[in-house]
């Protein structure tokens, strides 16, 4: 099945017998409940020192189904201490209240600190229980939805939940785990294309594929060079899918985001050794992430805005009509670059659709620019489980990099600032009157200075965005966000399940109802 129903209540006594049948309470210390639950908690500590120390199911009478789940936060007033406290207790409890059998629990969230990082409790509470639940595409196809994600309906003691606001972000959230975790047959580039045309069906978003040869190779020459081994199999050619939304009434702000979406990411002629492929089908997570936010923004109609996606979707397979290094490839935007690596496709796939987005961003209303990867080992292992923000002057200085900062912090979904310097731009200048610009080097990028910052500079030359910054007449803000650290739980790219990172920041800064 989807998403489970949400519903709530405002007050635990409104639970009615038959409405839920078990109980997941989520808090620090559990001192706010009243008796029966606080004396059937503290008799079970009375026997067991994991209560209210770990996650631990309790057989009580007071409770719904006679389950009683305790999920503790732990400490929640250290400096270190953040929203995701929650998260990760309601992703404990909620595996517990499933593997007992139950199939429509409730959950009380409990002992929330009166301070504003946490305003968001409950509501990371349910996208903790959700990222928890969800299944594979692939295993839901083979076994049916109903067979392995069996929670039909979560109901919340609150009264403050956007309940609507909620459901509509893990739809999109759902939608990006999909494509990001499904393995490369099934989530190929045209059908990954597919999977969008189905999910925006019947929605105000617009959804354009282009997949021929020409115009690929004619508009989006370093995307179509990534590809060109690709074209022959016709289930794995490359191809551009754009996602518009318009919303009614006068547009205030214009979104133009970019998605990389490597189906799978063999490294090309500089073939990944060594066991490194295994996880690369997720190397499509950057795009996904872009495609869940559209989905949102599908699902909730916001007035006032404009969304346009671009999605590079290719496979850099291996063959006589493959890539290499030492090419040169000039740009949408006119821009020669000399290919240094063809395991840095990422960027190059990201490249062109920029620079399209660019031209359309002069003209667009308070316009801000995005693109989203899968992108360095360097940020993972230089931001660990966090997104890397890389902005530009312009982003920083007209509060859309604050503003998203912010909203990563409040929604469990946190990233960290690594602002664009003037190493990262001569790194990647050209070498020779040929050459106007190089793609990287031909090192591992965990092993590379600044090899998470630099890519932005790249992106920043050849799509054109250089000839607009402060000193341009027309300055444009744009971030890179680098989510391999961030795509996936625990850093497992093979079997980890993937997050939907930056659903959660995107949404919580240009879409909740604050």
């Amino acid at each position: 099945m989807a998403t489970p129903l949400l519903q709530q209540i405002s007050d635990i006594t409104s639970l009615q017998e038959g409405d839920a049948d078990a109980l997941i309470i989520i808090g620090s210390t559990f001192s706010s409940l009243s008796a029966p639950l606080a004396e059937a908690i503290a008799a079970a500590q009375a026997h067991d020192k994991r209560v209210g120390q770990s996650a631990q199911l309790l057989i009580s009478d007071h409770a719904p189904g006679q389950r009683l789940i305790v999920a503790p936060t732990g400490p929640l007033d250290r400096d270190y201490d953040d929203v995701r406290r929650f998260y990760d207790a309601a992703r404990k409890g909620i595996r517990i209240a499933q593997q007992a059998g139950a199939t429509k629990p409730a959950v009380w969230v409990v002992d929330v600190p009166a301070t504003s990082e946490f305003n968001n409790a409950e509501a990371v509470s349910f996208f903790g229980l959700c990222q928890e639940l969800y299944e594979p595409l692939e295993a839901r196809e083979h076994f049916g939805d109903e067979a392995i994600e069996t929670i039909e309906k979560v109901t919340f003691v609150s009264g403050q939940l956007d309940v609507g606001y909620l459901l509509a972000v893990e739809e999109g959230r759902r939608a990006g785990r999909d494509l990001c975790g499904t393995e490369p047959e099934r989530m190929a580039p045209i059908r990954f294309a597919e999977y969008c045309k189905n999910m925006f069906l019947g929605t105000d978003v617009k959804v354009t594929v282009i997949d021929d040869r020409m115009q690929l190779e004619h508009e989006y020459p370093l995307l179509a060079a990534v590809g060109r081994a690709s074209f022959s199999t016709p289930r794995q050619r490359p191809c551009v899918i754009r996602l518009e939304y318009t919303g009614s009434g006068e547009i205030t702000d214009s979104l133009f985001m970019v998605g990389k979406a490597i189906t799978y990411d063999t490294g090309g002629a500089d073939l990944k050794t060594g066991g490194h492929m295994a996880g690369m089908s997720r190397d499509k997570g950057g795009a996904a992430g872009v495609a869940g936010f559209v989905k949102a923004v599908a699902e909730l109609k916001p007035n006032n805005l404009k969304v346009v996606a671009e999605i590079g979707a290719a496979r850099n397979s291996i063959g006589s009509d493959a890539f290499v290094s030492d090419e040169i490839i000039t740009s949408h935007a006119g821009v020669r670059v000399r290919i240094g690596n063809t395991d840095a496709e990422g960027r190059l796939v990201m490249a062109d659709c920029l620079s399209h987005l660019r031209e359309e961003a002069l003209q667009a209303v308070n316009p801000s620019l995005y693109t989203v990867a899968t992108l360095t080992g360097h940020a993972a292992l230089s931001k660990g489980p966090y997104t890397a923000l890389v902005p530009n002057t312009q982003a920083q200085s007209n509060g859309v990099i604050s503003g998203l900062l912010q909203a990563s912090e409040l929604w469990g979904d946190p990233a960290e600032l690594s602002p664009s310097r003037r190493e990262d731009f001569d790194f990647v200048q050209g070498r020779t009157k040929a050459d106007d610009v190089l793609s990287s080097n031909n090192g591992p990028s965990a092993m590379t200075k600044r090899g998470h910052q630099f890519p932005m500079a790249f992106l920043t030359i050849s799509a054109g965005l250089d000839k607009h910054g402060k000193n341009s007449q027309q300055p444009l803000p744009y971030i890179h966000l680098d989510i391999a650290g961030s795509g996936v739980d625990t850093g497992d790219w093979q079997h980890g399940k993937p997050t939907s990172t930056p659903v959660l920041a995107l949404a919580g800064h240009f879409l909740a109802r604050h």
